[in-house]
Order: structure tokens, then C-alpha cells, then sequence
């Protein structure tokens, strides 16, 4: 079961990006994570529940987690296994700037930017709660990024806080207010 730590960080990010536009993907955990391997951070879980799948002041796409198999119910791909499979290329290539290492394939992606950063977890801790957040960067300082906390108190670093979005996202967000579309209403 997971846990309330991600309903208190995807109800500080709903303070400042509207939830109008979000759609409860009504995923099946149970399965999703079978296919995985693993359960997935409570904050990732809420976000589908509140969000959905979609766009961030059009330049953050949170990846759906569904897989391309025969028969996988969710008819849209976003590409979560195959941003996993570019973070993990990618990490390979650059590994040596980074000033520390990670297992490859501990890393799974879970959104894009237009700017071609991936956000990751690394899923080292038995606990998917304590998860950091993998920043593969195209244009960021530098361009492989560990942070100390979860998917929902990133985001709202990025959205909220130009000091913490400095080197970490490839583009500028635009416009003062943030705003979020799911793949439906697109």
C-alpha cells in the first residue's frame, strides 16, 4: 500500500498547478507494477490519480506507465520504457562526467522535457518513497544531476522556484502561473 507522504506532495504542487485539466488514469497498480518489477513512489501513484499523464506549462511530460505488450489495456504509449531504456544509453555514455555513479539499470524515467532532459528515479531503496530523482540533462550543470527527494517536491521546485530550476530544466517555463493538460485534452 502506499503511503500519505504522496498525497501531502501532490496536494503542495495542486496550490500551483491547477488539477482542471488532470484526469484520473485509474491505473492497475497491482498489474503495472507486476510488469515493472516494483511499486512506484506514493507521489507518482497520487499524481496519476489527480493528473494523469500529460503536460506541465508545455514543456514537462509525465509519463503514463504503461508498457507496449499484447494485450496491455491502456491503448496510449507515452514511451516510459523507452525514455528508460534512452536514460539508461545515455547514462551510459556520459557516466564518466558524473561525480557519482549509479547502476543503470536501477534508472527509470518518468517524464521528458522539450528540451530533452529526462527526469529519473533511481530505484536503489527497497522504499520507492525514498526514490531520488535522476536528473539526465541536455543542456543543464551539470548534465547528470542526483537529487534528495521525490518526483512531487521536484516538480515543485521547478515550478515555483527559479533559484532550484536553474541548471535542471533545458527550457524556461513560460508565463507566471503553471498550468497542466492530460493527454486527453490535448
Amino acid at each position: 500500500m502506499h503511503g500519505a507522504n504522496g498525497l501531502d506532495a501532490v496536494a503542495a504542487l495542486a496550490e500551483l498547478i491547477p488539477v482542471a485539466h488532470g484526469v484520473d488514469e485509474r491505473i492497475d497498480w497491482a498489474e503495472v507494477e507486476a510488469a515493472w518489477g516494483t511499486r512506484f513512489p506514493s507521489d507518482y501513484v497520487r499524481f496519476m490519480e489527480v493528473y494523469g499523464s500529460g503536460v506541465i506549462s508545455d514543456g514537462i511530460s509525465i509519463l503514463h506507465p504503461a508498457l507496449r505488450a499484447e494485450g496491455w489495456p491502456y491503448r496510449y504509449d507515452p514511451g516510459l520504457r523507452d525514455e528508460t531504456e534512452c536514460a539508461r544509453e545515455t547514462w551510459e555514455m556520459c557516466r564518466d562526467d558524473a561525480d557519482f555513479d549509479v547502476d543503470p539499470e536501477s534508472i527509470v524515467a518518468w517524464a521528458v522535457t522539450s528540451g530533452a532532459d529526462i527526469y529519473c528515479w533511481v530505484t536503489t531503496d527497497a522504499d520507492p518513497d525514498r526514490w531520488p530523482v535522476l536528473v539526465i540533462g541536455r543542456h543543464t550543470h551539470p548534465e547528470m544531476q542526483l537529487h534528495p527527494f521525490g518526483m512531487a517536491a521536484f516538480l515543485k521546485g521547478l515550478v515555483s522556484d527559479p533559484a532550484f530550476r536553474k541548471n535542471k530544466i533545458s527550457i524556461v517555463l513560460e508565463g507566471e502561473a503553471s498550468s497542466f493538460v492530460n493527454w486527453r485534452n490535448r
